[in-house]
């Protein structure tokens, strides 16, 4: 399984790479979170943040997204 992905790795892009490496980094991370439970005050506190961005106006609209990914 791993000659084949990175047989499909080698066929890719930069920017498309780079979109691999953040899934990649995004499931792992879920893993290592999976092992280490947050507290509600850490939790509370990262809803916190993410209203602020939010509210501040940073973040990708679905259709900006869609662009984006047409881009590719």
């Amino acid at each position: 399984m791993e000659q084949e992905l990175f047989k499909y790795i080698l066929q890719l892009d930069e920017a498309e790479k780079k979109s691999v490496l953040q899934l990649l980094k995004t499931f792992v991370k879920g893993n290592e979170a999976k092992a280490t439970r947050i507290s509600i005050e850490q939790y509370n506190q990262e809803l916190q943040e993410a209203e602020a961005e939010y509210e501040k106006g940073e973040y990708t609209t679905h259709e900006e997204f869609v662009n984006q990914v047409k881009n590719w």
